[in-house]
């Protein structure tokens, strides 16, 4: 007991006693995950306000043995960013590093502090007219070190790629509390071994991310958004196809939705008009974003659609004519976590698999969940373009939340069995955190196991940053 007052006047003393919060009340929305399924527990929530705070704090951290837990928006849905039920951690909150240091639209970059929020440094390069491409569903709490902590994807992997490639070098605190000045915003820079990649995905196990440059994009001259019904994956794929060879890199979105999908958004958001006549089995949402102009995009999207149609394809299109409709086609796809979050507990795979391979994958591990649980029900959705589906599993009608969480673990090994078989991942972007740690001992292969372990014990030989997640 000694010992924790100790460490907590120690970091009263560094950052100030209204930045180190020990009472239960005030560190009660830390210690719970975003599906409030988790619960931890902390010695206390502490709030650097700069990266020497940050470095003081990981260096008391090694002083006194205490491990840290960083955290940003805690929108994470792998337990990835709570403390577990020891009690001993520290909670690291960074939503008070938020600045957004500087943008350079010349050399097509931002700096950009680990706690400021994704939509803020969206709009901070939106206003020099430039873009910063990576978007989520939950880009308005989310922050900029989570998502670099889990190398977050979202809609435009398929033009820009993910949070590594969007970002070109990071400010980091080591497990030590060393400051490491990363922040040159090089697009070439071969000297040695990419320290950057080692902390992009390792979700603050190797060290505390603090700011990052990112890339950023000239602002497209107009993005046209179109929805395809369709009847199976495998007719999304050769949309696909036919997308990327009439569209090329103006197709920056291809998203993959099940009708249950917009059937859950229409029963538990009624406001969002379903855009088509009739159901269809699966739907595509596309989006351009053309550099030459408006009326460029939308002949060549209307002529792709028209393609498509003739082709057998599609059964059905309908393309935004205005901003609102576009926004609206993309709030039934951004929806569907919500709806599937009011219809009951759910389980979700965030799975990745070869493009090619995805329509099979979909009807072969169909047919085996309902070989094995009979009427659950699929909520497949995801970002076809890249690869990336989220394989969600909701209860059958007649079936309570809990008694299919109590098949969980069933439920995985076939699905993710199944990834497996298919030369897939079992995480895509979510990342690992504690939810899906033996997941990832039982499909990784034990060199690439061996290896992680080592990099652990390089980095932080003590084991104090975030212990227990990913490895």
């Amino acid at each position: 007991m000694t010992t924790s007052i100790d460490f907590i006047t120690a970091c009263i003393n560094a950052i100030g006693s209204n930045y180190v919060l020990t009472s239960d009340t005030d560190k009660a929305t830390y210690l719970i995950d975003q599906r409030q399924r988790v619960t931890g527990l902390a010695i206390a929530v502490v709030k650097p306000g700069n990266t020497e705070e940050v470095a003081a704090i990981i260096k008391l951290c090694n002083q006194y043995k205490v491990p840290v837990v960083p955290q940003g928006g805690n929108t994470g849905l792998v337990y990835g960013s709570v403390p577990d039920d020891s009690g001993n951690a520290i909670v690291l909150s960074l939503t008070r590093l938020n600045r957004i240091r500087t943008v350079d639209p010349v050399n097509q970059t931002m700096i950009v502090e680990a706690g400021c929020i994704l939509q803020n440094a969206q709009e901070a390069a939106q206003a020099v007219n430039r873009l910063l491409p990576l978007s989520l569903a939950a880009e308005g709490s989310c922050t900029i070190g989570g998502n670099l902590a889990t190398n977050a994807g979202g809609t435009a992997v398929l033009r820009y790629g993910n949070a590594r490639e969007l970002c070109l070098g990071l400010e980091v605190v080591t497990a030590q509390g060393e400051i490491v000045h990363g922040l040159r915003g090089l697009r070439k820079d071969n000297t040695g071994y990419d320290l950057r990649d080692l902390f992009i995905g390792a979700e603050g196990t190797l060290g505390v991310i603090t700011a990052a440059v990112l890339k950023i994009f000239p602002q497209p001259k107009a993005q046209l958004t179109a929805m395809a019904a369709l009847q199976t994956p495998d007719a999304a794929l050769r949309l696909l196809t036919l997308a990327q060879n009439a569209c090329g890199p103006t197709l920056t979105g291809f998203e993959l939705m099940s009708d249950l999908c917009l059937q859950l958004v229409a029963k538990h958001m009624p406001h969002l008009a379903f855009p088509f006549e009739q159901h269809h089995p699966h739907y595509v949402l596309l989006e351009l974003s053309d550099s030459e102009s408006e009326a460029h995009a939308s002949a060549m999207l209307e002529a792709l659609l028209e393609q498509a149609l003739e082709q057998d394809i599609c059964q059905d299109a309908v393309l935004a004519s205005s901003t609102a409709q576009s926004k609206m086609l993309w709030e039934l796809r951004e929806c569907i976590s919500s709806a599937q979050a009011m219809e009951g507990k759910n389980i979700k795979h965030d799975v990745s698999l070869p493009i090619s391979q995805i329509g099979e994958f979909i009807s072969t591990t169909d047919a085996l969940l309902q070989q094995h649980f009979p009427g659950c029900r699929n909520v497949t959705f995801g970002h076809l373009g890249d690869g990336n589906l989220h394989y969600n599993i909701s209860p059958r009608v007649d079936q309570s939340s809990d008694d299919l969480l109590a098949q969980q673990d069933q439920i995985n090994r076939v699905v993710h069995d199944s990834v497996t078989r298919f030369n897939g991942s079992i995480s895509a972007e979510h990342g690992i955190g504690t939810l899906k740690r033996e997941e990832l001992l039982r499909y990784k292969s034990p060199i690439e196991i061996a290896l992680m372990k080592s990099i652990k014990q390089a980095l932080d030989p003590l084991n104090l940053m975030n212990p227990g997640k990913v490895i």
